[in-house]
């Protein structure tokens, strides 16, 4: 049988997290739940230790401040992976992610060539409901600008509800990953595909929150944007240093003129 662990990082999501936790005890029932919680100060980690108290199935990963929606995945995979875990999922506690959305993207899991599974917006079936303009029009020019710059297949390289094997995130250098806000989800991508892995792309509805706040900021506006540009220079460089070889090796192997 298949254990999947769904992660949800939480920072001050106790109007949010109980909504998320029943609707996703009834979308995957067999699937178990880690909250990582950041310390919230308005008792997120509590409400959660009550259910893990309850339910085998909840567990709870407390941290000591807000340190960021990538470490805390990468708590999650770690916690996954020592535990023997097959598949787990990133997930938000705010609703935006729908789990009714999950048995989805774990069925495209059913092809042992997937590696990992994307829930996008930006492909047909995808959509995102009561989300301001300026927000939309953030999201699909990110994803453009990622995919003009590295080149990536993938059309939702920033949205945040995904399913892994745990076999690819244990490949990869987690100690490497330094990305803290939504650029963790591109660089996620990109370390994968990079490595071989083979991700594919699911539909998903994504609901903007109802309670609670937003933590998109300038901060990790600016870091993603950085971040993608520096890869994207790697990329084309490395690009250029193949093509050069190439052309080397093709001189060398030309024969020479002897008239």
């Amino acid at each position: 049988m298949t254990r999947v662990l769904v992660v949800t990082p939480t920072y001050n999501e106790r109007e949010s997290l109980p909504v998320a936790y029943e609707r996703l005890r009834a979308a995957v029932p067999s699937a178990d739940w880690l909250v990582v919680d950041d310390g919230s100060p308005d008792g997120t980690g509590d409400i959660a230790d009550a259910w893990a108290a309850e339910d085998d199935a909840v567990h709870v990963l407390h941290r000591t401040g807000k340190l960021g929606l990538g470490t805390a995945y990468i708590a999650g995979f770690r916690w996954a992976i020592d535990r023997g875990y097959d598949v787990v999922v990133e997930m938000d506690a705010d609703g935006s992610h729908r789990p009714e959305d999950l048995p989805r993207l774990l069925a495209a899991l059913d092809d042992p060539a997937v590696d990992g599974v994307v829930g996008s917006r930006w492909i047909p079936g995808g959509r995102v409901v009561n989300w301001p303009w300026n927000r939309e029009v953030l999201s699909r020019g990110a994803n453009v600008y990622a995919r003009l710059a590295i080149g990536m297949p993938i059309h939702d390289a920033t949205g945040g509800f995904r399913a892994y094997r745990t076999k690819i995130i244990a490949a990869l250098d987690l100690d490497a990953i330094d990305s803290r806000g939504y650029s963790f989800q591109v660089d996620m991508t990109w370390r994968i595909i990079r490595g071989g892995g083979h991700l594919v792309e699911v539909p998903i509805t994504f609901v903007e929150r109802e309670v609670g706040e937003s933590k998109m900021s300038g901060s990790i506006i600016r870091e993603a944007f950085v971040k993608v540009a520096v890869w994207g220079a790697q990329h084309r460089t490395e690009q250029v240093r193949g093509l050069l070889k190439k052309s080397a090796g093709k001189s060398a192997e030309a024969p020479a003129d002897v008239s």
